[in-house]
């Protein structure tokens, strides 16, 4: 309470009451895989392929990480975290020495590589002459890695402003280098020339078993450390199946690690597992597998086949598991319809071709199964042809629904915390029905619920009924919400009748 002691007039800001509700994001993946560099076993947030290349390395053989982020940004996608596992443990990265300028018998400097490169991510040191030529003998140092390139202009080796080991350090994100011996700034000029950074082991991944993929939430490796990155709202791992190609793992296995993934999303209640299938099966022995898998969840949705693709890095064809392209389809969907649109009938891009043709008959048995189909249609071209969760519950069916539903629960949640320690009467719930009924109302006109008027669509109830003498003694508030979301038009029938003269378009 304002004491006042002097007449005058005064002024207070007070709260306007309800507090708006703004909607969470609905389109950030996570990726697990194996990549040739990069730090392990910790979520890096990535937003362009450019990104991902510098802190992952390109494109390689027996790697689906890349292709997968690739087809991500290819189909829309938007921001990512990536995860990479599989890594050996630490070891030396590569190294080269650089000679002196006079004497090619004296090594004057010793450049280190920040991550081991692979065998087709090699890097390479030019020491070039500066087009600056200055009086303290200033040349360049030309770093590469892969498709990566870094210029560090008018070094010199004396102690200015311009020193190679300053300047390097400070700039490259490539290398790092250090002076060898005692030597005078005259002396330390390193000769014209290139060399290859040479001395560690490729690092391949260690093995593709479930505690690589699965991690420890202690430790935070794997896709358990996602549990710590509450933006994530859906999960891939697409290096799984790399792992079954190599027979790190069996198929038994990668059951016992999709399961693992679709209960880290159910703990966490706001992100949704895109499985991918084993490559080789077709319609019929994937509709058998994922009948005897168990995957009963509403927190998770396959895909259905693998997708060919042009190799970006070799400029030939491959296949590749669907989930990367998948998951840059629902954040394109999320961006220009909303999450409420189920991310089906729509085209998939940079896709040639895929791996099996799924005829209609033959999607008939594995649509109830929750297997969503990718379907290449002439004149249409490739697209996702279907919207399903993985789960036997009608409520449940539809993937755009468990989305509109996350997207609904987070939003509350975050935007309701001014909620907490506030007087327990019924002034708090006032303001938490106006506030939530405020953001519902939006939703449904945005057309995210069913119903030609907001009542119709959803109800908020928080009141003396919901919240009586024991519930607040406990300190707790109970707001009871109610919900109609708009569902797919998965099945469109028309009804044609005779009459008379014609026919008679019924529906």
């Amino acid at each position: 309470m304002s004491t006042y002691l002097a007449p005058g007039v005064y002024i207070k800001e007070v709260e306007a009451g309800s507090r708006p509700i703004e909607g969470v994001g609905t389109a950030v993946a996570a990726f697990v895989g194996f990549a040739p560099i990069g730090p392990a076993d910790t979520p890096v947030q990535v937003t362009n392929w450019s990104q991902y290349k510098n802190a992952f390395g390109d494109i390689a053989d027996g790697f689906h990480l890349a292709h997968a982020v690739y087809g991500y940004f290819q189909n829309g996608g938007g921001r990512c975290y990536v995860v990479r596992v599989g890594a050996p443990p630490a070891q030396q990265n590569a190294q080269a020495q650089l000679l002196n300028a006079a004497d090619a018998s004296v090594p004057v400097y010793e450049v280190t590589a920040l991550d081991a490169p692979s065998p087709n991510d090699e890097v390479t040191v030019e020491v070039a002459e500066s087009p600056e030529q200055t009086a303290d003998g200033g040349f360049d140092l030309i770093v590469r890695r892969g498709s990566a390139e870094e210029r560090h202009s008018n070094l010199t080796a004396k102690r200015t402003a311009r020193n190679v080991v300053t300047v390097v350090n400070a700039e490259s994100n490539l290398v790092e280098i250090k002076e060898l011996g005692r030597l005078a700034a005259a002396e330390r000029k390193p000769a014209l020339g290139l060399v290859t950074l040479a001395g560690a082991e490729a690092p391949e991944p260690a093995e593709g078993g479930q505690r690589t993929f699965v991690g420890d939430p202690a430790d935070r490796t794997g896709f358990a450390g996602l549990e710590a990155v509450d933006e994530v709202t859906m999960l891939a791992i697409p290096d799984l199946m790399a792992a079954l190609d190599r027979g790190d793992v069996d198929l038994e296995t990668v059951n016992g690690i999709q399961k693992e993934m679709i209960g880290h999303c159910e703990r966490m209640g706001d992100r949704v597992a895109i499985l991918d299938p084993p490559p080789n099966m077709n319609a019929s022995e994937v509709g058998t597998w994922v009948q005897n898998s168990g995957y009963d969840s509403k927190y998770a949705a396959l895909y259905y086949p693998w997708l060919k693709i042009l190799n970006p890095a070799t400029g030939k064809p491959t296949f590749v598991p669907p989930s990367g392209h998948v998951a840059g389809v629902w954040g394109r969907t999320d961006s220009t319809r909303g999450v409420h649109k189920a991310p089906a009938n729509e085209i998939v891009r940079g896709v040639l071709d895929v791996r099996y043709q799924v005829t209609g008959p033959e999607q008939e048995g594995l649509n109830p199964n929750g297997i969503n189909v990718i379907r290449a249609f002439p004149g249409r071209g490739i697209r996702i042809w279907g919207a399903r969760t993985l789960s036997s519950d009608p409520s449940w069916r539809y993937l755009n629904v468990r989305r509109l539903f996350n997207y609904i629960e987070e939003s509350i949640e975050e935007g309701t915390q001014w909620v907490v320690f506030e007087p327990n009467d019924q002034d708090l719930w006032q303001r938490i029905r106006r506030t939530v009924s405020a953001f519902l109302t939006l939703t449904w006109r945005e057309g995210a619920l069913f119903g030609s008027k907001p009542e119709e669509a959803f109800y908020v109830k928080c009141d003396e009924e919901t919240n009586p003498p024991d519930v607040v003694d406990a300190g707790q508030v109970i707001i009871e919400i109610g919900i109609a979301p708009v569902k797919p038009a998965e099945f469109v029938v028309f009804r044609i009748a005779q009459f008379s003269g014609g026919a008679l378009l019924s529906e």
